[in-house]
């Protein structure tokens, strides 16, 4: 099931257009830079940092910026006439043939779920994400909660662990986007009744 995910995933992305390509782009490049600039992995005068990085931010920081480039490329439409699926046009009116229109479970309802699930993980993630490679005592958050040495204490040896749930939570989401936008299923009768 996992490579099947993986594998739609991939074929959505080998049809992208110019546009997604050039928005991901874009967004991943506004990522490193936001993301950069706001927890001083990119050095400069508007934010301080108490805490130098650790090795690990800067690779979590750029696979983080890439996923979000990606995820933010997945809301952009391209133009023309919308992709039916995997199956194919015949296939899909077939199946529209055989199944009555109860069963049916109309695409937009399918496109709006992934598309709910993905900016739910995506969100997330990215919020995981900026707080796993910014200062652990700069974040105000953790700092009232835990004051400065309970946020060195606590908090600091939690980053990792952020860090690796932001990225696996921004995989998910990319992968689920990218799924709903190659192939959504057309439930049939012998699909509901084994459900």
């Amino acid at each position: 099931m996992l490579f099947s995910y993986l594998s739609e995933a991939a074929q959505s992305l080998r049809i992208w257009g110019t546009r997604r390509i050039v928005v991901a782009i874009a967004a991943a490049g506004a990522s490193v830079f936001v993301i950069g600039l706001s927890t001083v992995l990119i050095p400069n005068s508007f934010f301080s940092r108490d805490i130098p990085p650790e090795w690990w931010d800067y690779p979590v920081w750029i696979l983080m910026s890439v996923l979000l480039g990606l995820l933010i490329a997945t809301y952009v439409r391209e133009p023309g006439p919308r992709r039916t699926g995997s199956r194919g046009n015949k296939d899909v009116a077939d199946a529209d043939a055989d199944a009555d229109a109860d069963d049916l479970v109309d695409e937009d309802v399918v496109d709006e779920r992934a598309e709910r699930r993905g900016g739910t993980f995506g969100t997330v993630g990215g919020m995981l994400g900026w707080f796993a490679v910014g200062c652990p005592v700069c974040n105000k958050i953790a700092l009232l909660v835990l004051g400065y040495t309970g946020a060195l204490t606590y908090f600091a040896p939690l980053q990792p662990v952020l860090a690796v749930l932001s990225v696996v939570l921004l995989l998910v989401a990319v992968v689920v986007r990218l799924k709903g936008q190659f192939s959504c299923p057309v439930p049939t009768r012998e699909r509901s009744a084994q459900a």
